[in-house]
């Protein structure tokens, strides 16, 4: 056999060994389960139906399940009922402490879009004026690493507040009536906090601390199904980056999905960002520092090492 026809065949070999390891791992893959938020690339790709389409043609259908935060999504995650994910930083934290069976699939900085709210004509004017007071937020959920840096850079710590832990909805009403003081939260309900319910922003998420946002996997389902969730990696960032560039559409979709009200979800759609890539060192870096500050703060059991949660695409 000559060389050229040598070559000609091994790469002709590898090509089929290749598409013959994809096709076992997506072999048993009848259905991809997607747990999404009121916010967000995973709320637009729904809208679109992306995912459905990029997927039929495998005879792979798709379901949605909605979670009012992240923890909850996690834990569904960690029993086998949810396949991928998009939550805030401190989710998979609390998570990976609890030994959950999950990895970080993708990240996505955020820059805007979360934060502390006050009563509009409440006397806290700085965050040192929190000292003391009641202060709701979902515990495990990004808000509560927002609340814990907040405080450390005023000189404050945890227990120099009462934590008042409540779910997205049931805070919305507290913050209303009074009974909690402040509300640490993330859009669209930041957005309803302060057009809805007078709220005045004491300090955003951003003045404090660098913060990512991240795609998450049940861990079997990609040990498995690695070729199945780069594609479903690849769809997301490509809904990202059309999201990027459509922010009103983006609004129409975030309401028509979520059934909040449409000027809400524009003031979220214009102030998010979408864009979605690998989880690089960087990220990696300031991720592993919210689960040193929560293991110093007794918040988690044990420390964690964030890199070890990483996924890492099999290559071929």
């Amino acid at each position: 056999m000559k060389r050229r026809e040598f070559l000609k065949l091994s790469v002709g070999t590898a090509a089929v060994a290749a598409l013959s390891r994809q096709a076992r791992a997506q072999a048993g893959v009848s259905e991809i389960r997607i747990g999404y938020q009121k916010n967000g690339v995973l709320v637009i790709a729904r809208q679109q139906a992306t995912l459905e389409t990029h997927f039929a043609k495998q005879g792979i259908a798709v379901k949605w399940a909605e979670f009012s935060s992240g923890p909850p999504m996690l834990e569904a995650m960690n029993v086998g009922s949810v396949d991928y994910g998009a939550v805030g930083d401190s989710p998979p934290v609390f998570a990976q402490a609890a030994n959950a069976a999950i990895v970080y699939a993708a990240g996505q900085p955020i820059s805007d879009g979360q934060g502390i709210l006050v009563p509009g004509n409440s006397p806290i004017r700085t965050i040192a004026d929190l000292k003391g007071k009641r202060v709701g937020f979902t515990k495990g959920s990004s808000a509560h690493n927002i609340v814990v840096q907040t405080l450390e850079k005023a000189g404050l710590t945890y227990a120099d507040i009462t934590p008042v832990y409540l779910t997205p909805p049931d805070a919305g009403p507290a913050f209303a009536n009074g009974s909690i003081d402040a509300w640490s939260i993330w859009d669209p309900y930041f957005a309803i906090g302060e057009t809805k319910q007078n709220g005045r922003i004491l300090v955003n998420a951003f003045e404090i601390t660098k913060t990512n946002s991240f795609f998450i996997a049940n861990r079997e389902f990609a040990k498995s199904h690695g070729p199945v969730l780069q594609q479903i990696i690849d769809v997301t960032s490509a809904t990202a980056t059309w999201a990027e560039a459509h922010r009103d559409e983006v609004a129409h979709a975030l309401a028509a999905v979520t059934n909040v009200p449409l000027d809400i979800q524009t003031v979220a759609a214009n102030r998010s960002s979408f864009a979605v890539g690998p989880i690089t060192d960087d990220i990696i870096a300031t991720q592993q520092g919210v689960a040193d500050r929560f293991f110093k703060l007794g918040l988690i059991p044990k420390p964690v090492v964030v890199r070890d949660a990483v996924w890492k695409p099999v290559q071929t």
